[in-house]
């Protein structure tokens, strides 16, 4: 994720192998914390330490991160009867709208704050304080799909470009053939679906495309959808409905939405020996090479979309939890810590891999957590 902002970059030295490892952390911490279940025979335990002013706490923002707010909250709900967490997912854009409103304690988004959102935070964080991107947990773009007898399709950056911009417009165009020889690709229209919100969603398969169109996307990657044509839904859930009832769809939602509707997702040709499959460990081997970009306490990352390393899946995403580094709302802080303290903690991370997501790698959860200690 290429974001302009001054400051230097801090690279991670995350190695592949270590990452995939993460997929397997330890159900519980070795912290002292107080032990709590998560509410579902198949989650791990859960360490969270309740706040000692417990509060119900607002949050607003991307519906790629709503099944892993679902995990965080129940668990968090049954350890601390106090606190209630309330989630809207009203997509990345209107998360950060409404923080920036003071409407919410916590904004949930898959990109970055630009200037303009940081700029504008400062009138809700107060002291001195500004809005801050925590990236809580990684995932996936799935390119999804609803054509009748096929089961493995493949893509490209070209092509997908090309399909979402009406450029191509039948599942037997010679550019998809060319991609899946032996297959049988039917002759009908392609209906695209994306997503009507501002999404972070949008935003990292544009990125996507912008990298590895060949110019094929004219558009500069944006949280607002602006290819030609299509039909649009309202957040993962929207298009993931969508493409479960439309044939010969095809749209992009976070992996647990496909996981979830049980939806075909296509493979990507990188430019590696082989197609990548649209898992967590080959997402995660794109996670690795990943950099810290936010300058002061912002943990911003930069992804790379056009990886052509083996086992490398490209259009990945980062879910950040917005918050104040300083003047959050006294009522609601201790509140916010814990619940943070929990979702960014070994059991809170692997609460959430069996959802579709990638846990976060501790060279970057390690920072997280350093930041959540000093928000005020």
């Amino acid at each position: 994720m290429k974001l302009q902002r001054n400051g230097r970059t801090k690279a991670l030295a995350i190695g592949a192998v270590a990452l995939v490892s993460s997929l397997s952390l330890a159900a519980c911490g070795s912290d002292n914390n107080s032990t709590a279940s998560s509410g579902g025979s198949s989650a791990p335990a859960a360490s969270i330490t309740c706040a000692s002013k417990q509060a119900g706490l607002l949050g607003a923002g991307s519906t790629a991160q709503g099944n892993a707010i679902d995990v965080w909250k129940n668990a968090f709900g049954s350890a601390c009867s106090g606190s209630t967490i309330t989630y809207n997912g009203v997509g990345s854009g209107a998360g950060v709208q409404q923080f920036n409103q003071g409407k919410v304690a916590f904004a949930g988004s898959d990109f970055a704050l630009k200037a303009s959102d940081i700029d504008a935070s400062k009138q809700v964080c107060t002291g001195g304080g500004q809005a801050i991107d925590l990236p809580m947990v990684a995932g996936l773009v799935s390119i999804v799909y609803n054509v009748q007898g096929v089961s493995h399709l493949v893509l490209d950056g070209p092509t997908t470009a090309k399909i979402f911009d009406s450029q191509i417009t039948k599942w037997n165009d010679p550019a998809i053939a060319a991609l899946n020889p032996g297959v049988n690709l039917p002759d009908a229209q392609i209906q695209t679906f994306h997503r009507s919100d501002d999404s972070g969603t949008t935003y990292n398969l544009t990125s996507y495309f912008a990298k590895t169109s060949g110019g094929a996307w004219s558009y500069p990657a944006n949280k607002t959808w602006a290819g030609k044509g299509g039909q649009s839904a309202s957040g993962s859930a929207g298009v993931s409905a969508q493409i479960k009832q439309v044939p010969n769809s095809i749209g992009y939602v976070e992996l647990s939405y496909a996981q979830i509707n049980n939806l075909q997702s296509a493979s990507i040709s990188t430019g590696a020996s082989k197609p990548v499959d649209p898992t967590a460990a080959n997402a995660a081997t794109t996670l690795a090479n990943s950099t810290v970009i936010g300058t002061g306490n912002d943990l911003a990352l930069q992804l790379d979309y056009g990886t052509k390393a083996e086992n490398a899946y490209p259009i990945v995403l980062v879910t950040y939890e917005i918050a104040c580094d300083k003047g959050n709302k006294p009522d609601t802080l201790d509140t916010l810590k814990s619940f943070l303290n929990y979702t960014a903690s070994d059991s809170g991370q692997q609460a959430i891999a069996s959802k579709g997501y990638v846990p976060m790698p501790s060279a970057i959860s390690d920072k997280v957590k350093a930041e959540i200690g000093q928000l005020s």
